[in-house]
């Protein structure tokens, strides 16, 4: 029984990129559905596929890597907020990840957000994950 699914979503897919997988099966959530298309948004991963089943369903993540050095386009995935230490900011606390270049993904009242996308709807939330 997993007691994180967030963190299992991020470690599944930093496992995959250290082992060179070009897919990885995760079990499905609406959460990580949402994570998924922002991570596909924000060009880290080359596709996505939902598949339902008699039980919880899967996300497949076609992984993205460099063509000359096969470097994963993925450099860094860390769970920020966790359940034993959750962690909020408001729209101006929100910090920006590897100097502007990387990513935030928020839990808000308008749904899940990159940090820009909930600066510019002035919304704070759960700061779930940074990734560069």
């Amino acid at each position: 029984m997993v007691t994180d699914p967030i963190a299992d979503y991020l470690t599944r897919i930093r496992n995959a990129q250290m082992a060179q997988h070009r897919i990885v099966e995760i079990p499905a959530s609406n959460l990580k559905k949402r994570i998924t298309e922002i991570l596909y948004e924000q060009g880290y991963i080359l596709k996505y596929k939902f598949e339902d089943d008699t039980k919880q369903g899967l996300i497949k993540i076609a992984l993205k890597y460099d063509a000359n050095t096969k470097q994963p386009a993925i450099r860094s995935l860390e769970r920020i907020s966790r359940p034993g230490l959750r962690q909020y900011a408001k729209p101006a606390e929100i910090k920006r990840v590897s100097n502007g270049l990387g990513i935030a993904i928020l839990s808000t009242s308008k749904g899940v957000l990159t940090d820009k996308q909930a600066k510019a709807n002035n919304v704070g939330g759960e700061v779930l994950c940074a990734i560069s």
